[in-house]
């Protein structure tokens, strides 16, 4: 098994394509939303001061929502590589393994 012969082959290429589309996507989003917090707390104090739960204001709820948000991220992209990129990665990985011990 030859890694140039698989780096060249056209579905390497779209497996690489798609996984670096959906990264791409994913990581914007996480920058918006991880940099919204100290935009409105700088940008819109009044806003983010307001009180929701006893002394808990919307800044300390936004910022507790990154958590999940993260575990969110990390979920659908475990979701979207079992059923999309890792289909495909063992497709290749079994048309390349002949005569190797897999």
């Amino acid at each position: 098994m030859e890694w140039e012969h698989i780096a060249e082959s056209q579905e390497f290429k779209h497996l690489i394509s798609i996984k670096t589309k959906f990264t791409i996507i994913a990581l914007i989003f996480s920058f918006v939303y991880y940099f919204a917090l100290p935009l409105s707390v700088g940008y819109l104090p009044g806003v983010m001061n307001k009180k929701v739960t006893g002394a808990i204001n919307i800044a300390y709820w936004f910022a507790l929502s990154q958590f999940f948000v993260a575990w969110i991220i990390a979920g659908i992209y475990a979701r979207v590589a079992n059923r999309h990129f890792d289909p495909i990665a063992e497709k290749i990985r079994r048309e390349n393994a002949e005569g190797v011990e897999v």
